[in-house]
């Protein structure tokens, strides 16, 4: 894969932490790479949608799976991409910390397509998803 630009982490983090919600969700930059993204989110009780046990509202899982793969194509264009359609399909309750993967699976003029899954804190997959992106703009 050859991408357009190659951003560091300490980059995507002073770009992704612009955006309040990205704040909001404690989103850390773990790794990049030419259209590959790992980040973390800490989690809040904010998250919780069932009390009795513990588990994340599958919202959340969702707007990580989403930005997740749009950071993954920032990453190979290095520029923000609006999504087009959205994906998601959850695996098993999740709790705690959440780990997700971006990566770009296709890149073109018009349209991209980039995936992420989101692991929880004992590394056990959680949610899984793709998108498609307009990168027309781009």
């Amino acid at each position: 894969m050859s991408g357009i630009s190659l951003t560091t982490a300490a980059e995507i983090q002073e770009k992704l932490l612009k955006g309040p919600f990205h704040q909001w969700l404690g989103l850390e930059v773990i790794s990049v790479t030419e259209g590959e993204i790992t980040l973390k989110a800490h989690f809040r009780d904010e998250w919780v949608v069932n009390p009795a046990g513990g588990y994340i509202h599958g919202g959340i899982l969702a707007a990580l799976v989403d930005l997740t793969a749009d950071w993954a194509l920032f990453a190979w264009t290095g520029k923000g991409v609006p999504t087009l359609d959205l994906r998601v399909d959850y695996h098993r309750p999740a709790k705690g910390d959440l780990i997700a993967e971006g990566k770009v699976i296709k890149s073109g003029k018009q349209f991209s397509s980039a995936e992420a899954r989101i692991f929880d804190s004992e590394g056990r997959l959680v949610a899984s998803g793709r998108g498609l992106y307009s990168t027309a703009t781009v």
